[in-house]
Protein backbone atom coordinates (compact mmCIF):
# COMPACT_ATOMS: atom_id res chain seq x y z
CA UNK A 1 0.00 0.00 0.00
CA UNK A 2 1.34 3.35 -0.94
CA UNK A 3 1.03 6.09 1.62
CA UNK A 4 0.93 9.74 1.67
CA UNK A 5 4.33 9.79 3.31
CA UNK A 6 5.42 7.42 0.25
CA UNK A 7 4.57 9.98 -2.26
CA UNK A 8 6.25 13.07 -0.43
CA UNK A 9 9.55 11.03 -0.92
CA UNK A 10 8.71 10.01 -4.67
CA UNK A 11 8.15 13.93 -5.33
CA UNK A 12 11.39 14.79 -3.18
CA UNK A 13 13.18 12.35 -5.46
CA UNK A 14 11.37 13.19 -8.61
CA UNK A 15 12.82 17.20 -7.87
CA UNK A 16 15.93 16.21 -7.14
CA UNK A 17 16.66 14.40 -10.09
CA UNK A 18 15.40 17.48 -12.38
CA UNK A 19 16.71 20.02 -10.65
CA UNK A 20 18.63 22.18 -13.59
CA UNK A 21 17.25 20.46 -16.12
CA UNK A 22 13.84 22.02 -18.05
CA UNK A 23 14.06 19.68 -20.82
CA UNK A 24 10.27 17.96 -21.17
CA UNK A 25 11.57 15.34 -23.31
CA UNK A 26 14.69 14.49 -20.41
CA UNK A 27 12.14 15.05 -17.91
CA UNK A 28 9.67 13.06 -18.93
CA UNK A 29 11.31 10.07 -19.62
CA UNK A 30 13.16 10.17 -16.17
CA UNK A 31 10.06 10.82 -14.83
CA UNK A 32 7.97 7.81 -16.05
CA UNK A 33 11.69 5.64 -15.45
CA UNK A 34 11.41 6.69 -11.65
CA UNK A 35 7.44 5.70 -11.27
CA UNK A 36 8.40 2.20 -12.86
CA UNK A 37 11.43 1.90 -10.39
CA UNK A 38 9.43 2.88 -7.36
CA UNK A 39 5.88 1.93 -7.66
CA UNK A 40 4.90 -1.14 -6.15
CA UNK A 41 2.57 -3.71 -8.90
CA UNK A 42 2.61 -1.33 -11.93
CA UNK A 43 3.05 -2.63 -15.21
CA UNK A 44 3.21 0.86 -17.23
CA UNK A 45 3.95 4.38 -16.61
CA UNK A 46 4.34 6.86 -19.12
CA UNK A 47 2.53 9.96 -21.40
CA UNK A 48 0.84 10.74 -23.94
CA UNK A 49 0.99 14.35 -25.21
CA UNK A 50 -1.48 16.01 -27.32
CA UNK A 51 -1.25 16.69 -31.38
CA UNK A 52 -4.43 18.36 -32.54
CA UNK A 53 -7.42 16.06 -31.16
CA UNK A 54 -4.94 13.35 -30.93
CA UNK A 55 -3.08 11.71 -28.32
CA UNK A 56 0.52 10.39 -29.30
CA UNK A 57 2.96 8.22 -27.06
CA UNK A 58 6.19 9.95 -25.53
CA UNK A 59 8.37 8.40 -22.79
CA UNK A 60 7.09 5.57 -21.14
CA UNK A 61 8.42 2.44 -19.25
CA UNK A 62 7.24 -0.99 -19.95
CA UNK A 63 5.50 -3.46 -22.76
CA UNK A 64 5.52 -1.45 -26.19
CA UNK A 65 2.08 1.14 -26.28
CA UNK A 66 -0.54 1.86 -28.55
CA UNK A 67 0.81 5.17 -30.62
CA UNK A 68 -1.96 7.39 -31.01
CA UNK A 69 -5.51 7.68 -29.11
CA UNK A 70 -8.08 9.88 -30.45
CA UNK A 71 -9.45 12.67 -27.27
CA UNK A 72 -13.04 10.93 -25.68
CA UNK A 73 -11.07 7.53 -26.59
CA UNK A 74 -10.30 5.17 -23.85
CA UNK A 75 -9.65 6.54 -19.99
CA UNK A 76 -6.97 8.41 -21.65
CA UNK A 77 -8.76 10.22 -24.38
CA UNK A 78 -11.45 10.63 -21.29
CA UNK A 79 -8.74 12.64 -19.44
CA UNK A 80 -8.01 15.03 -22.11
CA UNK A 81 -11.82 15.53 -22.86
CA UNK A 82 -12.95 16.10 -19.73
CA UNK A 83 -9.95 17.69 -17.81
CA UNK A 84 -10.40 15.25 -14.64
CA UNK A 85 -8.49 12.56 -13.54
CA UNK A 86 -9.29 9.27 -14.22
CA UNK A 87 -9.26 6.30 -11.54
CA UNK A 88 -10.37 3.51 -12.84
CA UNK A 89 -10.55 -0.08 -10.81
CA UNK A 90 -11.34 -2.08 -13.52
CA UNK A 91 -10.48 -1.34 -17.07
CA UNK A 92 -12.62 -4.18 -17.88
CA UNK A 93 -16.09 -2.16 -16.72
CA UNK A 94 -14.56 1.27 -18.39
CA UNK A 95 -16.82 2.07 -21.63
CA UNK A 96 -14.58 1.94 -24.58
CA UNK A 97 -11.68 0.83 -22.85
CA UNK A 98 -8.18 0.93 -24.78
CA UNK A 99 -6.46 -2.78 -23.95
CA UNK A 100 -2.75 -1.78 -25.19
CA UNK A 101 -1.60 -4.26 -22.82
CA UNK A 102 -4.26 -7.43 -22.10
CA UNK A 103 -2.43 -7.61 -18.80
CA UNK A 104 -3.54 -4.26 -17.13
CA UNK A 105 -6.25 -4.40 -14.83
CA UNK A 106 -6.54 -0.62 -13.41
CA UNK A 107 -5.29 2.41 -14.45
CA UNK A 108 -4.71 5.81 -13.09
CA UNK A 109 -4.74 8.91 -16.02
CA UNK A 110 -3.75 12.83 -15.17
CA UNK A 111 -4.01 15.31 -17.32
CA UNK A 112 -1.16 17.54 -17.78
CA UNK A 113 -1.57 21.25 -18.13
CA UNK A 114 0.54 24.14 -19.02
CA UNK A 115 -1.57 27.27 -18.11
CA UNK A 116 -4.89 26.53 -19.24
CA UNK A 117 -3.80 24.29 -22.16
CA UNK A 118 -3.81 20.41 -21.87
CA UNK A 119 -0.67 19.17 -23.48
CA UNK A 120 -1.33 15.31 -22.70
CA UNK A 121 -1.63 12.57 -19.94
CA UNK A 122 0.79 10.69 -17.27
CA UNK A 123 -0.91 7.24 -17.43
CA UNK A 124 -0.12 4.52 -15.37
CA UNK A 125 -1.25 0.84 -15.75
CA UNK A 126 -1.53 -2.13 -12.79
CA UNK A 127 -1.89 -5.92 -13.33
CA UNK A 128 -4.08 -5.64 -10.60
CA UNK A 129 -8.35 -5.02 -9.92
CA UNK A 130 -8.34 -1.73 -7.69
CA UNK A 131 -4.48 -1.70 -7.63
CA UNK A 132 -4.91 2.49 -7.73
CA UNK A 133 -7.06 4.36 -4.25
CA UNK A 134 -7.66 8.13 -4.45
CA UNK A 135 -4.57 8.43 -2.02
CA UNK A 136 -2.40 7.18 -5.11
CA UNK A 137 -4.40 9.93 -7.29
CA UNK A 138 -3.40 12.10 -4.81
CA UNK A 139 0.02 11.33 -5.11
CA UNK A 140 0.28 10.54 -8.45
CA UNK A 141 -1.30 14.30 -9.12
CA UNK A 142 1.47 15.70 -6.83
CA UNK A 143 3.66 13.96 -8.74
CA UNK A 144 2.40 15.06 -12.22
CA UNK A 145 2.50 19.01 -10.47
CA UNK A 146 6.70 18.62 -9.15
CA UNK A 147 7.10 17.40 -13.27
CA UNK A 148 5.34 20.47 -14.49
CA UNK A 149 7.18 22.98 -12.26
CA UNK A 150 10.44 21.41 -13.79
CA UNK A 151 10.02 21.58 -16.67
CA UNK A 152 9.47 23.91 -20.34
CA UNK A 153 7.03 21.94 -21.62
CA UNK A 154 5.28 22.77 -25.49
Amino acid sequence: MTTTAFYDSLCAQLAGLLTGERDWLANTANASALLFMELPDINWAGFYFLHGQELTLGPFQGKPACTRIAVGAGVCGTAVETGQSQLVKDVHQFPGHIACDAVSASEVVVPLYHGERCIGVLDIDSPSVARFTDQDLAGIEAFANVLLQHSDLP
